[in-house]
């Protein structure tokens, strides 16, 4: 069972959140005892036909936490904020939680909410860019969830995945004071000539060239989204902390971490230990790491910045911090109740405000068929057309 708030008695769907009758909190999940280690990269990575003694060896940096991952125990702190922030503002929408890839598992998330009654179900997906790993194999899972509870003869259900927050002032400027907070960190005289590493997770770079929507419809081909959306996060989050430290001229760049593909396919670089080595070579006095592309300080975070890149820092003697990230920060829990509520009304057909910073404007509500394709092959999947 997952950890759900029931409805209220009556089963109706608040006015200002209809037609959704719930949300369902989607995330990744993550281990939470070793011997739940190998079983779980077994799920991460099932049909790819990898052995499971190279799965121990991947599972050495979860083993040296304990072999548990952070990322449970922070989806349990961002449901319970959710639920604080709904039930202040008068939102008497239930909220749940399941995972791709651990429990509580998304299927046993959908089956208990469709055993509560609910059957307009808004989604969101602790992923805030466009990308096949970010945003399609969410949609996918949600697609085969769907498809197990029909095959049970369950009632059927209605999912629509919320659309990409990456953007939204409530993501950012969390961002932002959490730069500003890393750069305190650091020895007062290297302050000013520090750089601003922005990270994100790496991918192959053929599935980066082909994120997002359609560029041009009448081809019908995607381009760059994954890229190009970090990029504007980052430029936002540079000009606030130029503005706010009085230095203009701050150096930065975007930087990939978490590489786990086969060394002859391309994946996106440059890495934050090799950024951080070239860095050193030019003189630059300290870096500041910056998370932009995790929603909150998971296993990805935990072991490849604090303590793969901090090593390699140390090693360099060059000064380090890492930003946090927005995890269940009350300006992140309040965008997530404005994207529901953007996208009930969206639904009902009212005109709304859509809340985005940066050049790019808003993400769309519904992906292109074409959007973000399956590098292996298509499967079917929820919110497209």
């Amino acid at each position: 069972m997952s950890d759900a708030r029931k409805p209220s008695p009556s089963g109706a769907a608040p006015a200002a959140t209809r037609p959704y009758d719930a949300l369902l909190l989607l995330s990744f999940g993550g281990p939470e005892a070793p011997e739940g280690v190998v079983p779980f990269l077994e799920n991460v990575t099932r049909g790819r036909g990898i052995p499971k003694e190279r799965l121990k060896e991947v599972g050495r940096h979860y083993f040296l936490f304990g072999g548990v991952s952070p990322i449970n125990e922070q989806n349990r702190e961002l449901l319970a904020a959710l639920r604080k922030d709904f039930a202040e503002h008068g939102l008497d929408l239930p909220v749940y939680w399941g995972n791709r890839n651990w429990a509580p598992y998304l299927v046993d998330a959908l089956r208990e909410m469709a055993a509560d009654g609910h059957r307009r179900i808004a989604v969101l997906a602790t992923s805030a860019y466009a990308g096949y790993s970010g945003c399609r194999q969410y949609r996918e899972n949600l697609a085969d969830a769907l498809a197990a509870l029909a095959e049970e003869g369950g009632p059927a259900l209605t999912v629509d995945k919320l659309r990409h927050f990456y953007n939204h002032p409530g993501f950012v400027e969390p961002m932002i004071d959490a730069t500003l907070a890393a750069l305190d960190e650091l020895p007062e005289a290297v302050r000013p000539g520090a750089r601003i590493a922005f990270t994100t997770h790496s991918i192959p770079e053929a599935m980066a060239e082909a994120s997002g929507a359609p560029d041009d419809p009448a081809r019908g081909r995607p381009g760059g989204a994954y890229v190009a959306q970090h990029l504007d996060v980052a430029r936002l989050i540079a000009a606030a902390v130029a503005e706010r430290t009085g230095v203009a001229d701050r150096p930065w760049e975007l930087v990939y971490q978490s590489r786990s593909g086969a060394p002859h396919i391309p994946w996106l670089e440059p890495d934050i230990c090799d950024h951080l080595a070239a860095r050193h070579a030019e003189g630059a006095p300290a870096v500041v790491m910056v998370p932009i592309g995790f929603v909150s300080d998971h296993m990805e975070v935990k072991y490849d910045l604090d303590t793969e890149a901090v090593a390699k820092a140390a090693e360099l003697g060059l000064p380090v911090a890492r930003a946090a990230t927005v995890g269940a920060d009350p300006r992140f829990t309040a965008a997530v109740r404005e994207l529901v509520l953007e996208r009930a009304a969206t639904e009902r057909g009212e005109r709304v405000t859509r809340c985005a910073l940066g050049a790019l404007g808003p993400s769309h509500d519904v992906c292109a068929v074409a959007c973000c394709p399956n590098p292996r092959a298509p499967r079917p999947a929820v919110a497209e057309r």
